[in-house]
């Protein structure tokens, strides 16, 4: 056995030891897999394979840290400049994790309810029928929920909100002066639980948060915690090191 094999245990249990305050909502750029694939001298597909074994895990985390919350940012309204082939793989493993969460017992036992955000109409058909069957297996749940953002960008989405608010306008439901930041809100994501984020995290050594969530993200100044780590090797301890900040964030605060 590595020594790193019997300290990683021992220092993951000091870092959740030292996380006191445990955020609602964490949403994740998930970074670095095409790199990652570089790094190692394998194929882009290769990269993007061992990145959803990762989110797997990740989840498993959050999920026994407490975290009832997470939003993943998956796929990019810019990541349809893609190689077609890359973008046709990802669309297969998205495709085949929605499927999955039909029969995964942990899913249904631990009530998540997953929800795709993002533009829809951009996805193929096939893909869409897959999200929409998980979404209805899942609606009623409500212990922990998880989001996947698919065609998603934070401009496009604020672009989609505005045209609902001025449809509502011309309509006669909502009045013009009467528009308040909640009812922006409503529009952006009538129907989901999408709570304000807590804490953003990006992998792959990237300081920027790429206009995610800007309503939830940045307009409620969350966290933001960036690591060096690719995506695949995202480990627990780089996660409990994000709880750590957001922690003392608020300790900061009190």
């Amino acid at each position: 056995m590595r020594i790193r094999d019997r300290i990683d245990p021992l220092y993951e249990r000091y870092l959740q030891w030292q996380c006191k305050h445990i955020p609602g909502h964490i949403a994740i750029i998930q970074d670095g897999n095409r790199r990652y694939a570089r790094l190692l001298g394998v194929g882009t597909i290769e990269g993007h394979r061992a990145g959803a074994e990762t989110t797997q895990q990740v989840l498993e985390w959050a999920k026994d840290i407490g975290i009832r919350t997470i939003t993943l940012y998956s796929f990019s309204t810019e990541n349809f400049n893609r190689d077609e082939g890359e973008v046709n793989y990802l669309f297969d493993i998205f495709k085949e994790k929605f499927i999955g969460v039909l029969s995964d017992e942990r899913v249904h036992a631990n009530q998540i309810r997953v929800q795709m955000i993002g533009d829809r109409s951009m996805l193929p058909p096939d893909l869409l029928e897959t999200i929409e069957a998980a979404e209805e297996a899942t609606r009623h749940y409500s212990r922990f929920f998880l989001n996947i953002a698919l065609a998603y960008g934070g401009r496009n989405e604020l672009v989609h909100a505005a045209r609902r608010v001025v449809a509502g306008v011309r309509e006669g439901s909502i009045a013009p002066d009467e528009i308040t930041p909640r009812t922006v809100e409503n529009y952006l994501y009538e129907g989901f639980h999408l709570p304000p984020v807590d804490l953003i995290i990006r992998t792959g050594n990237e300081r920027r948060t790429s206009n995610f969530l800007p309503w939830m993200a940045n307009g409620n100044e969350c966290a933001v915690y960036f690591c060096a780590p690719y995506w695949p090797l995202f480990r627990k301890i780089d996660l409990l090191r994000a709880i750590r900040l957001y922690d003392q964030r608020v300790r900061a605060g009190e």
